[in-house]
């Protein structure tokens, strides 16, 4: 059995991260549903959606909407609520070096513009729609690995701008000093919040209705550190509605 949640990773969450899965795991042991004691924080995030095994896993819009919606179980949405954005629904912020003069997104046209991964909604499907509307796309780029990553590079000059998960960027703010470094140009339209997944065949109703008990029952210190508000249903056609970037979007970007 598998459950890892590790979409959101700071090191001061942690504690409050288990707490959480120690409560979805009580509620799902009284539902009659079997899943490990702890999260497994080490395996690849690949690895965990796709294993049959799953219990719960933490997605991204886009992948689930590139190749899992087929093959996993969408159990539901995790709401942070985010200002502008409906119930579990979250946006990205174009982040660029405070010192940097330039004010407006255009602005940053032939500037190296850096990501987290290539099937990352908010890093990289959320920034190419949004400047599609302004009839560009950033010739220059480079992949981070992480949001926090991005933020790094940005805030140390290996980077010019980049586009941050806005909950990521809440808790940038929040645990880490980069955003004194770093100032927010434009946000992107909202989207699907990153939905919890299981395998094939798993009772939604359910493992979502145990969540939803874990989050009742959760301690408010451990719940404000997390900022999940609630957990919402979001239909599977509303995350298959957005297109995916083409593959020249991305093409011949290299790792940092």
């Amino acid at each position: 059995m598998i459950s890892s949640l590790r979409m959101y990773e700071f090191p001061e969450m942690q504690g409050a991260l288990n707490n959480y899965w120690n409560l979805i795991h009580n509620e799902l042991s009284d539902s009659g549903i079997q899943s490990p004691v702890s999260l497994d924080m080490t395996l690849n995030e690949q690895q965990a959606w796709l294993s049959p095994n799953l219990v719960l896993a933490q997605t991204c819009g886009m992948p689930y909407r590139k190749f899992l919606h087929k093959k996993v179980t969408l159990i539901g949405t995790p709401d942070f609520n985010l200002n502008d954005c409906p119930e579990g629904y979250y946006n990205s912020v174009f982040i660029s070096n405070i010192n940097d003069n330039r004010k407006c997104l255009t602005d940053f046209k032939n500037a190296l513009f850096t990501y987290n991964m290539a099937n990352s909604q908010s890093g990289l499907a959320a920034a190419y729609s949004h400047t599609r509307k302004n009839d560009f796309w950033f010739k220059h780029r480079i992949i981070s690995k992480s949001h926090r990553k991005s933020c790094e590079m940005v805030a140390n000059g290996k980077a010019e701008i980049a586009c941050i998960d806005a909950i990521t960027w809440r808790y940038i703010e929040k645990y880490t000093s980069l955003n004194n470094c770093l100032k927010v140009i434009t946000k992107t339209d909202p989207t699907p919040g990153l939905p919890y997944i299981s395998s094939l065949g798993a009772n939604q109703s359910l493992v979502f209705k145990s969540i939803q008990i874990a989050l009742e029952k959760i301690d408010k210190n451990d719940k404000d550190i997390l900022g999940i508000k609630n957990l919402v249903w979001i239909d599977k056609c509303c995350y298959l509605k957005y297109s995916n970037p083409p593959s020249k979007a991305t093409a011949n970007d290299g790792f940092i």
